[in-house]
């Protein structure tokens, strides 16, 4: 699906604040209410927005550690593979394969470093790890939501 600069704006106004309303949201990018949400709704259902959700800073759930972790795998391990397995840790917040020596590249939160050191003893027990290589996280630098790229080329709405 192609967005419009509409749709960007729209999606950026969601992201900043996702419970502002469609009024809100079209004073922002100059549109009705109902045209926000006729777009809102076709976002949607086209898939380019895939829900909507609370951030919660996870030291309010007692998660005040983090740390990122590498996964070197046997073999051909598959992706869908890897990803069964590490989806079994609550504390994995985020994975993807990566490029380099690694095959994929954990981000865990956890209540301190010993809660880290044992998710990492639980994911190097996983069949097809040969070794891990971690990084624990002393502060973070940059927060943000994700950023709307601009498509310069998609000008009109």
């Amino acid at each position: 699906m192609e967005l419009d600069r509409l749709d960007r704006d729209i999606i950026g106004a969601l992201i900043e604040d996702a419970r502002a309303t469609y009024a809100e949201i079209g004073q922002r990018v100059g549109l009705s209410a109902s045209a926000v949400k006729r777009r809102v709704d076709r976002l949607r259902e086209t898939g380019a927005i895939t829900g909507f959700t609370a951030r919660v800073q996870p030291a309010a759930l007692g998660w005040t550690t983090e740390a990122y972790v590498e996964l070197f795998c046997a073999g051909k391990t598959s992706p869908a593979e890897i990803g069964v397995a590490i989806a079994r840790h609550p504390e994995v917040v985020s994975a993807c394969t990566i490029t380099g020596e690694a095959d994929a590249l954990l981000h865990i939160r956890a209540t301190d470093v010993r809660h880290v050191e044992r998710v990492i003893e639980r994911l190097a027990a996983e069949p097809f790890v040969v070794r891990t290589k971690s990084s624990v996280v002393l502060s973070r630098l940059i927060d943000a939501p994700p950023a709307l790229a601009r498509n310069e080329s998609a000008s009109s709405a």
